[in-house]
């Protein structure tokens, strides 16, 4: 088998043919199966693994599993926590056959497969998938979202929160529900739902009668369950062992951050917690490390503003801001910009809070601020370390600024962000900060606004007709043959008529007479109507062309900006 194992990835090229070998060699004389070995190797990916047994074997590879396809003949007689433990799963595609295809996450499982035919009493064959698509499946197939919930709260009725704590582990998969505490499995599956439907945030908040579980999917906080008053405590306890808080301390807002795993992926959280008047509410916020960077292109930037933009990464100095609210995507752009760049002929440095992501080829410092490395004294070190390209996380006070600026008029190519509404708002908030008029015209090469909207959901998309006063708002006066488009909610956008999310932009680059307007104080406004009159495309303007183009729609767009001047 190793041999076939070995030739079929020279043939294929599913993974490195060489590296199995080493490491096949290496474990010669291992005990443990041959499919678990291979499984548990740090070279290669569960996907690649199980393609290449499923090609060695001949057997189906599912990448994912429709969980309509799971028969109710194996829901029935196989019992999900036997599902869930073996990570497997039945599917039929056809309702007239006879055999049920058993997929499993270890090829050579032969006893769970002939225990499924045994409890099904139906002949089987095997096809395989990762652990994270059989769950996935199993989740959906035996609707546990109730079960789960309701059993889990009865148990911990009758628990003691200190016996509970002792049993926690601090590196949690969670798909590993099986014999766990049930507080352990109540947080492991709000989180697991929560990465299904996408969710960037889950907010636990304690009201009188009940606790409300919340995601935000897309940007728009969703109630998702209610649970019982009387396990706020163990809920927020556990969340906090795992982000090795103080659980003792509940009067005090506190902050910590951990990793899970889900499968094999591996996911951020940082964690928040405040005390109100019904006991403390928590917030997580979420970061799946394997979605993996954007492209400049995949951004959303329309092709006038991609270029122009493009070409300000190739400058020697100067100061570039990416400004908007929280949860703009502004680190997402930053990190696409800095990806771009060619690390091998450039010195790029980045100062983070937190760091989201790893760069291959730049090097990255995490702000500690308690530890005194706060973004100005970090600022004052890179300095030294000969750097070319310079990414600040956020510039929050006048003594980041001038750093910031100064580092670019010492010919350093220098970015960071600001929270502002629209990119003139960038210079007042710098002259607000105390920065000197002359210094921002001097170094302030362009601002880059930017918004996250919603995108029509492709499986439920259909044309509509927009009333007046909305194409009004918009700014659309002629529309010519355009048609419009909205989501008319399926269950695959949750019902919304949304699923994923794009940007939109207002690239505003200083030529001299803004220069010259930012010398002698003019406001925003005066600045950001000057520039409107030099081609500017605000945020508005930028997502009417998306709306024009059928990307979102025209409630997203007037959801997420404000009139132009």
């Amino acid at each position: 088998m190793k041999d076939l194992l070995i030739k079929t990835a020279q043939r294929t090229g599913i993974v490195d043919a060489d590296v199995l070998a080493t490491f096949l060699e290496q474990n010669a004389d291992s005990p443990v199966r041959l499919d678990e070995l291979l499984l548990g190797c740090p070279h290669f990916t569960e996907d690649a693994v199980l393609r290449l047994f499923a090609e060695v074997l001949k057997i189906e590879y599912l990448a994912e599993i429709n969980p309509a396809d799971v028969p109710k003949q194996f829901i029935e007689n196989v019992p999900p926590i036997y599902a869930q433990h073996h990570y497997l799963i039945g599917v039929k595609t056809n309702p007239q056959d006879s055999e049920i295809t058993v997929v499993l996450s270890k090829p050579f499982d032969s006893e769970s497969v002939d225990n499924v035919s045994r409890l099904t009493k139906s002949p089987v064959n095997i096809a395989l998938a990762t652990r994270t698509a059989i769950t996935a499946a199993i989740d959906v197939a035996y609707e546990q979202k109730t079960t789960v919930i309701d059993e889990v709260a009865e148990e911990l009725d009758a628990q003691n929160l200190d016996q509970l704590v002792d049993e926690v582990a601090t590196a949690d998969d969670l798909l590993d529900v099986v014999n766990r505490p049930p507080v352990i499995r109540l947080v492991n599956d709000i989180l697991f739902r929560a990465l299904q439907l996408r969710a960037s945030d889950i907010h636990v908040h304690p009201y009188e009668g009940k606790i409300q579980i919340r995601y935000r999917i897309d940007g728009i906080l969703y109630d998702t369950l209610s649970l019982n008053r009387n396990v706020l405590s163990l809920v927020v306890s556990r969340i906090k062992v795992m982000a090795g808080m103080d659980i003792a301390e509940r009067r005090m807002p506190q902050d910590g951050r951990c990793s899970v795993r889900l499968g094999n992926r591996e996911i951020d959280l940082r964690v928040s917690t405040v005390p109100t008047s019904y006991g403390e509410r928590c917030v997580l916020r979420l970061l799946d490390k394997s979605t993996g960077l954007f492209s400049l292109a995949e951004l959303g930037m329309l092709e006038d503003d991609m270029k122009v933009f493009d070409s300000l990464l190739d400058r020697s100095h100067g100061v570039i801001f990416v400004t908007g609210p929280t949860g703009s995507g502004k680190s997402t752009t930053l990190y696409a910009a800095l990806n771009r760049m060619n690390a091998v002929q450039k010195n790029i440095i980045t100062i983070e809070d937190p760091i989201e992501y790893q760069l291959e080829g730049i090097s990255q410092m995490q702000v500690a601020t308690r530890k005194g490395m706060t973004f100005v004294t970090a600022l004052r070190h890179v300095l030294r370390q000969d750097p070319d390209v310079i990414m600040v996380g956020e510039v929050r006070d006048e003594e980041t600024a001038r750093m910031a600026i100064q580092s670019s008029l010492t010919g350093h190519l220098v970015f960071s962000t600001l929270h502002t509404n629209d990119s003139a708002g960038a210079i007042s908030r710098l002259l607000d900060l105390g920065v000197e008029p002359y210094l921002v015209s001097s170094s302030l090469v362009a601002v880059l606004a930017q918004r996250l909207v919603r995108k029509i959901c492709p499986e439920c998309k259909e044309r509509y007709e927009p009333a007046e006063h909305e194409l009004r708002e918009l700014g659309i006066g002629d529309r010519g043959s355009v048609e419009f488009y909205a989501g008319a909610g399926c269950s695959k956008c949750f019902n919304t008529g949304y699923k994923g999310r794009t940007g939109i932009y207002e690239l505003m680059l200083l030529d001299e007479q803004i220069r010259e307007m930012v010398n002698v104080r003019q406001t925003a406004g005066v600045i950001k109507q000057k520039a409107i009159e030099k081609g500017l495309q605000t945020l508005r303007m930028d997502g009417a062309r998306k709306v024009m183009a059928g990307a979102t729609t025209i409630a997203e767009v007037l959801r997420v900006t404000q009139a132009d001047i």
